[in-house]
């Protein structure tokens, strides 16, 4: 088995080399996304989920009880 890998094959080719000794974080701006915790969400948002929430109690209890 040989044990090559090739960086340029796998869109890699801009990556730096690792270096353990150095400790600087990229230049690079952090993405603009964000993460359920740190997300602002309206009272709709609550409504939906609380929607959803009843559909599928009713899916999981209501309709196998209706169907014995």
């Amino acid at each position: 088995m040989v044990d090559e890998h090739e960086d340029a094959a796998h869109g890699h080719a801009d990556r730096p080399d690792y270096d353990p000794a150095n400790k600087d974080l990229p230049s690079g701006e952090p993405p603009l996304r964000s993460t359920a915790p740190q997300s602002e969400y309206t009272s709709r948002d609550v409504g939906v989920g609380f929607a959803v929430m009843l559909v599928g109690v009713a899916i999981a209890f209501a309709l196998p009880i209706v169907l014995v």
